[in-house]
């Protein structure tokens, strides 16, 4: 699967990404708000890689590397996961290398993710969790239209909030 924008390239990840995930998802930046097992080796990042191809086969998830078009390493990840039994629901996931946060990267791949859940696979809801101190997630959220879950609760969670964005059915998402 791929999805493209002005700048970005969106697909799957293969093994030949291993340690461009091992890179991204042991970063200390990205994962001090994210609380999961990282990859301590390649060996950990090739069997991450492995699942996600598998979940992805068996429609579990939707799991895009991100790519700038001029360059070949993979330099974040989005993701739609968690489907509602309906399929009507979805949580969208992202992550992507501290330096090249703050240049609109992530807000063009969450426009792309978003046309893509609404559009293709007809999504009426997709759901964002993040750390309430994490600023930058709730600002990229805000800014396209998100809407905090006052009071819904992150099982386990204590310190995630919970945003949603619902189908809107006067417009279309379009890039």
């Amino acid at each position: 699967m791929k999805l493209e924008t002005q700048r970005l390239l969106l697909r799957d990840i293969n093994e030949s990404h291993v340690e461009d995930i091992l890179r991204i998802r042991s970063n200390e930046v990205i994962n001090q708000f994210v609380l999961r097992n990282s990859p301590k080796n390649n060996y950990d990042a090739l069997q991450f890689i492995l699942t996600i191809k598998e979940r992805t086969q068996n429609n579990q998830t939707v799991y895009l590397g991100i790519f700038l078009k001029d360059q070949p390493n993979l330099i974040g990840t989005i993701c739609l996961w968690n489907f509602s039994e309906d399929r009507a629901t979805a949580e969208v996931g992202y992550e992507l290398l501290p330096e090249y946060h703050r240049q609109g990267i992530m807000s063009e791949a969450l426009e792309a993710v978003l046309d893509f859940g609404f559009n293709e696979l007809h999504l009426q809801e997709i759901v964002a969790i993040t750390n309430k101190l994490n600023e930058n997630s709730k600002g990229l959220l805000l800014k396209h239209h998100f809407i905090l879950e006052e009071g819904k609760q992150n099982e386990g969670f204590p310190d995630n909030i919970i945003f949603s964005l619902q189908r809107a059915s006067d417009h279309s998402y379009e890039i």
